[in-house]
């Protein structure tokens, strides 16, 4: 089983993390390649039951995301819980396919958590009764006898350090004014520094094992980039990010935010065929649906955005070849298809959410959609920590060296969050999110 799709500072742990069968013994393996295993039979893991999403949809999205397919519980004899294994966590198309779309009980089978339980001969119960909410939240569960099959956005250091930092901030400025002691304001400045500073620590080395991860782990890859039409306004980012890479075990696909999910060849799972989808009447392509043996759609992709271009057919027979899976075309169903010319045709579509990724996004979106501060860790910061490092800035001019350290690294502060974002976001608008109407 492989986890959900994931953002690229995240990407370690959708292409190392994997919930296996190894003989009578599952494993969960993380990004870093270390191993828990749970032995099935006497003293282990003897059966399973898999726990429904709370009634309440909102609560559920909003305050735990993990839960929001059900949880599935591997229990020993006792009916003591041995791993918890939220099913949202290992859905790879999770991110592009909405709650109401996917009943959970379907999941245990989209997952492959079902064929896993077999394989293991562990009994599956479903406790239709059951309610995850009667029970803490999976990220506050704790014990010596519960474990937890999850992957957290960021690592823990990363959350300690920016509080710390929040904190030993107001703890040394309280203490500067209070008992006039000049020393105290420079250590205020550089707790507060540590704020961006560990968020640059995360970003840089997710890029670092990237850029030393794809040419290792892709070499042998048939890798295929979109084609589009021309004049359709396709931009660079989505020309240069977006791909389906195509290994001996594995289909990769990366969307034009970067988020990179796996989906398996083989097994009941794996991607069996290709259904290029065309209109009722003119029979013209419309999208490329991946399916499961199960006929499970498990990815989408537009076809004038990856299929119709210039050398767009030979791209297309490439893809059936790398594959190797049969593909046929199927007239889209005219009530899912919308008539307004103004809306896309695939909305409607349970992976209405993957194909428009899976497009160029208008630029807005597109910087949203790929900003740190936005998308991962919340907008406030960009303001909040600018605004507190204001208090000492004037300190740059200041008589003695302590004022003047705080000026300077509240200077750096204020550099450290605003100039990523002010050079992304320039880059942004004059080149990589900008249509480009010949291509």
């Amino acid at each position: 089983m492989r986890p959900r799709g994931m953002r690229p500072h995240n990407a370690d742990v959708v292409r190392r993390a994997r919930l296996y069968a190894d003989g009578k013994t599952l494993v969960v393996r993380d990004q870093r390649l270390r191993e828990r295993r749970y032995p099935v039979g006497a003293g282990g893991i003897r059966r399973a039951a898999f726990l429904p999403p709370p009634p309440d949809v909102w609560e559920t999205v909003t305050k735990r995301p993990a839960e929001r397919w059900g949880v599935l519980v591997f229990e020993d004899e006792e009916g003591r819980e041995v791993l918890c294994v939220p099913l949202a966590e290992w859905l790879p198309e999770a991110g592009v396919v909405g709650i109401l779309d996917l009943k959970p009980a379907k999941c245990l089978d989209r997952t492959g958590l079902r064929e896993l339980a077999a394989a293991l001969g562990v009994p599956v119960e479903e406790k239709p009764g059951s309610k995850t909410g009667e029970r803490e939240p999976l990220e506050r569960t704790s014990g010596p006898t519960q474990d937890r099959a999850v992957h957290r956005e960021l690592p823990r250091w990363h959350s300690w350090t920016r509080g710390l930092g929040f904190l030993g901030w107001l703890v040394a400025l309280v203490v500067a004014f209070a008992s006039d002691v000049d020393w105290c304001l420079p250590i205020a400045a550089a707790a507060l520094l540590a704020v961006p500073a560990a968020d640059a620590v995360v970003r840089v080395g997710a890029w670092w094992r990237n850029r030393g991860d794809d040419d290792r782990r892709f070499a042998d890859a048939v890798v295929i980039t979109p084609e589009p039409v021309p004049g359709e306004g396709a931009t660079p980012r989505f020309r240069r990010t977006a791909s389906v890479r195509v290994l001996p075990g594995d289909v990769v696909l990366t969307d034009t935010v970067g988020r990179e999910r796996w989906l398996g060849r083989d097994g009941a799972r794996g991607v069996a065929r290709l259904v290029r989808l065309v209109s009722a009447g003119d029979r013209e392509p419309l999208g490329v649906e991946f399916r499961d043996r199960g006929g499970e759609v498990r990815a989408l992709l537009p076809w004038r955005y990856w299929f119709a271009g210039p050398q767009g057919l030979s791209r297309w027979e490439e893809t059936v070849s790398a594959l190797s899976v049969s593909a046929v075309d199927e007239e889209l169903c005219s009530a899912r298809r919308r008539t307004e010319a103004t809306e896309p045709w695939w909305n409607g579509h349970p992976l209405a959410a993957d194909a428009r990724t899976m497009s160029p996004l208008p630029a807005k979106d597109a910087r949203t959609e790929t900003s740190w501060h936005s998308s991962v860790i919340g907008g406030n910061e960009l303001l909040v920590v600018p605004l507190l490092s204001l208090v000492l800035l004037a300190g740059v001019f200041g008589d003695t060296l302590a004022v003047r350290l705080a000026g300077v690294f509240s200077a750096v502060t204020i550099v450290a969050e605003w100039a990523p974002v002010a050079t992304k976001s320039l880059f942004s608008r004059f080149h990589y999110d900008k249509p480009d109407k010949n291509a």
